[in-house]
C-alpha cells in the first residue's frame, strides 16, 4: 500500500502545502496567503493541505500525518509555537489546532530544520548520512542532519549558525550581538555591502545595475562584477570570504558529508561556491584528509521545507 505524508511550509507571506510519498516525491502542491492569528493560521493550513491532496488526486485521510514547518521559536515536543510574532502566534498549540481540523497526527518543526531535512531526504544530501544546510535569505538559516537524525539541541534551539560571531564588534544584528555571520553573509548583508560600495565609489558601474540604492538586490554586485566593475568585484570577493568563514566553521564543528547552500544568492552557483571551495582548500583543518565535506548548492528550492515537514515522522 502506498504511504503518503502532508507537509506545510508556514511562511510570513504564504502557506505552502504538499503531499509526498515516503521518498519525499511531491505529488501535489497548493499555496495561499498567510493570515494572522492562531485560528486563522490553522484554518489556512487545513485548507492548503486539502487542496494539495486534491491536486494529487488523493483523499486527505489517506495521509498518515501532517508536518508543519514554522518560523519563530518552536517546541516540537509540545507542538507549540512559542513566538512567531510576524504571524500573530504567541505560545500557540499549533499542532493540536491542525489535528482538530484534519483529524491526522500533526508534528511541528522549525522551518530551517525542516528545510535541512528535506534536502537530506530528497535533495543534495540524499546519498549521505550527514548534511548541514545553509540558506541565504533575509538572515542565514541553517539546519543539520547527523547520522540520519535531525539535530535540534536539547531545547530545540540548536543550529542558529547565522548568530555565530565572525566579526567581533562588527555590524549590529537583530539578535542584539555584533558581528553575527548573517549580518555579512545573508542577502541582507550583501545588499548592505553593495550599497556601501556604491556610496564610496560614485564612478562605479554598480550604478548601471541599480540606479538607486533602493534598487539593489542580491544579484547587483554579482552582475556588475561579471561585467568587469572593480568595486563590485571587491564586494563579491569580501562576501564570498565572509560566507566561506562561516561554512568552514560549520565543517570544523560537524564534519558533515555534504554542506549545501540555498536561497536566492546561491543561484550564482559555482561563481559563488567556487571561491568558497578554494578558501576551504586552503583553510580547512581537514584539507589534506582523504575524505572531506562536499560543498554544493541545495537542490529543492522552495520545496525543501514542505518535503522536510512531510517526512518528519521518519526522522524523529
Amino acid at each position: 500500500m502506498d504511504v503518503y505524508y502532508i507537509g506545510i511550509d508556514l511562511g510570513g507571506t504564504n502557506v505552502a502545502a504538499g503531499l509526498t510519498d515516503e521518498t519525499g516525491r511531491l505529488l501535489g502542491k497548493f499555496s495561499r496567503p498567510t493570515p494572522r492569528g492562531a485560528e486563522a493560521v490553522a484554518d489556512a493550513i487545513a485548507q492548503a493541505a486539502r487542496e494539495a491532496c486534491r491536486a494529487a488526486g488523493i483523499a486527505p485521510e489517506a495521509a498518515r500525518s501532517v508536518g508543519v514547518a514554522s518560523p519563530g521559536s518552536i517546541d516540537p515536543a509540545a507542538g507549540v509555537v512559542e513566538h512567531a510574532f510576524n504571524l500573530g502566534l504567541d505560545h500557540v498549540s499549533l499542532a493540536q489546532l491542525v489535528e482538530e481540523r484534519l483529524s491526522l497526527p500533526a508534528l511541528l518543526e522549525n522551518d530551517a530544520n525542516a528545510a535541512a531535512l528535506g534536502e537530506f531526504a530528497a535533495g543534495a544530501g540524499k546519498p549521505f548520512r550527514s548534511l548541514v544546510a545553509v540558506t541565504l535569505g533575509t538572515g542565514v538559516g541553517s539546519g543539520a542532519v547527523l547520522d540520519g537524525r535531525l539535530f535540534t539541541g536539547f531545547n530545540y534551539a540548536g543550529m542558529e549558525a547565522g548568530h555565530m560571531v565572525t566579526h567581533r564588534g562588527g555590524r549590529e544584528c537583530t539578535c542584539g550581538r555584533r558581528g553575527c555571520w548573517e549580518t555579512y553573509a545573508s542577502a541582507t548583508g550583501l545588499i548592505r555591502s553593495t550599497r556601501e560600495a556604491m556610496q564610496a565609489h560614485p564612478e562605479s558601474g554598480l550604478w548601471r545595475f541599480a540606479p538607486t540604492p533602493e534598487a539593489v538586490d542580491g544579484k547587483t554586485a554579482f552582475d556588475a562584477a561579471q561585467a568587469g566593475d572593480a568595486a563590485a568585484r571587491g564586494v563579491v570577493e569580501a562576501y564570498t570570504a565572509d560566507l566561506a568563514c562561516g561554512i568552514i566553521n560549520l565543517i570544523h564543528l560537524f564534519q558533515p558529508e555534504v554542506l549545501c547552500v540555498g536561497g536566492g544568492v546561491a543561484k550564482q552557483g559555482d561563481y559563488l561556491l567556487g571561491p568558497v571551495r578554494a578558501l576551504a582548500d586552503r583553510e580547512e583543518f581537514t584539507r589534506d584528509a582523504a575524505r572531506r565535506t562536499r560543498i554544493c548548492t541545495a537542490e529543492l528550492g522552495n520545496d525543501a521545507g514542505i518535503i522536510g515537514a512531510a517526512l518528519l515522522p521518519l526522522y524523529r
